[in-house]
């Protein structure tokens, strides 16, 4: 019996974020960079047909696509193993797009801490997807302006005087800290596939109120309700269209959702919900297709972790990043690509010291699954 046709989706965060705006271009132009050079190399090795790569900078607009481009021609598409990518897109962004009103109190709005999303320059930690399939432009959809006080029962934060974030704030706040895009590709055989991507607040450097825990809590919620029928009714977007995606569509949902059901910090039930939901495959969700890989096991120090460290993405011992197909997908394997300190290819992930390192490559690590299409 002949195997179906597949196609891999893959998700990675590159962690090409730089201090300066240019500053991951002029890298790219001068080639001699080991960091970009070690990320193609692990996309070479997969191979993926779709991907998302999460923390990649650029304009904040996505209007230069030059140094994606660059990156595409002269890193992805070189050696024996030269992969190309015809179809791409920079994905505009939130982040460091300083705020009109201060966020976080009085005074004058100031970068990285009133950016609409966390960053000292616009375009900072944005994401970029690459397809070797067409990308449907003329039926995406982008929710990066939707108000977070515009979600029903908004899990916003609050302080024991009150909301943390002023009315002011509020009214020109969105939820999605860099973008959520539905961005549908059509496949070989015609049939159209929903990529929802989106790269939430880590739940991280925040104080009692808890906002960047509350903000990552409710940007998974977006895509959850987007995905439910009538549950994302509430829901416009940036070109005014209102509701979820439309019954029957096929789906998948990708990116560092920076959000760990098991261990870290962040409100777990997000992510658990997420993960337990019907309308997913349940074999890549939490059954015995979850992405894996051994790497996890050459860490140290992580005894207080509970979850297995078959399923870790992260450097600091997480399941951060996810390929979610819907249940109408067929799954037919997945993987997380991380060699242990002991197997070739390991200098891409550590150093010689046999700890991880992000300028091997990143501190994430490309997770995929194969879809029968």
């Amino acid at each position: 019996m002949m195997s179906p046709l597949k196609m891999r989706v893959a998700t990675f965060n590159v962690a090409l974020d730089r201090a300066r705006p240019g500053q991951l271009a002029a890298e790219l132009e001068t080639g001699n960079h080991r960091q970009p050079g070690q990320i193609a190399r692990i996309v070479q090795h997969i191979r993926p047909d779709v991907l998302l790569m999460n923390e990649f900078d650029h304009d904040g607009d996505g209007l230069d696509d030059s140094h994606l481009r660059l990156f595409c021609e002269d890193y992805l598409a070189v050696g024996e193993r030269g992969i190309e990518y015809p179809y791409r897109y920079l994905v505009p962004t939130n982040t460091g797009l300083l705020a009109p009103v201060a966020l976080h109190g009085a005074g004058s709005p100031a970068l990285p801490a009133d950016g609409l999303g966390f960053g000292t320059f616009h375009g900072q930690y944005g994401f970029a997807v690459l397809s070797r399939f067409p990308l449907l432009f003329e039926q995406m959809r982008s929710f990066r302006h939707f108000l977070w006080q515009d979600m029903p029962g908004a899990r916003l934060p609050m302080t024991a005087e009150g909301s943390y974030y002023s009315a002011e704030a509020l009214a020109v706040l969105p939820l999605s800290s860099k973008s959520h895009l539905d961005l549908p590709v059509r496949l070989p055989s015609g049939r159209v596939l929903h990529l929802l991507a989106c790269h939430p607040a880590p739940p991280i450097d925040e104080g009692p109120e808890r906002r960047n825990s509350c903000r990552n809590h409710d940007e998974l919620r977006l895509w959850h309700d987007y995905i439910r029928p009538g549950r994302g009714d509430y829901l416009v977007d940036d070109a005014g269209g209102r509701g979820g995606l439309a019954l029957g569509s096929d789906f998948v949902i990708l990116g560092d959702l920076n959000a760990d059901p098991i261990d870290g910090d962040g409100f777990r039930e997000g992510i658990q919900t997420l993960l337990a939901d019907m309308v997913l495959n349940r074999s890549v969700a939490l059954g015995r297709l979850r992405p894996a890989s051994r790497g996890g096991f050459g860490l140290r120090g992580m005894s207080a972790r509970r979850g297995s460290p078959r399923f870790w993405t992260h450097s600091q011992g997480l399941r951060l990043d996810y390929v979610l197909p819907g249940r109408s997908l067929q799954a037919l394997a997945s993987g997380v690509f991380w060699q242990p300190p002991s197997q070739s290819g390991a200098e891409l992930f550590w150093n010689k010291r046999g700890w991880p390192e992000r300028s091997a490559s990143s501190d994430h690590r490309l997770v995929w699954v194969d879809i029968a299409i």
